[in-house]
């Protein structure tokens, strides 16, 4: 048998009805085991919009050179007390606050380089 060129199949699929095209499908899914479904889902997927995170967590990376504005930012931001929040900043990484919204991690995120550290917000 020889074998076909591509514009042969197109000219052969042209001649056919949708029914017969879907069996035709149906039968190069089975004999060769594939899925032409699959890559149009996964297309689809990715080419969906990235959801924005609804809540996120920040947390001290780097405390700089002037830990002390950052102890001092670090108790405005959680509420805790001088040794609790030294001991944090001392020990980075340190979480600052868990399941916030993403504006007040990017406000936190501000006054934290202004204090000279470096936050990740994840």
């Amino acid at each position: 048998m020889a074998k076909l060129t591509k514009e042969q199949i197109i000219e052969s699929l042209k001649e056919m009805t949708l029914i017969e095209i879907n069996d035709l499908v149906k039968a190069v899914e089975t004999t060769f085991g594939v899925s032409a479904a699959a890559p149009v889902a996964a297309a689809a997927v990715a080419a969906g919009p990235a959801e924005a995170p609804t809540s996120v967590t920040i947390s001290l990376v780097d405390a700089g050179a002037q830990k002390v504005a950052v102890i001092k930012t670090f108790r405005e931001a959680t509420g805790l007390g001088l040794m609790e929040a030294k001991t944090a900043v001392e020990k980075v990484p340190a979480v600052i606050k868990e399941n916030i919204k993403p504006e007040e991690a990017n406000e936190l995120k501000k006054k934290f380089e202004a204090a000279g550290a470096k936050v990740k917000i994840e």
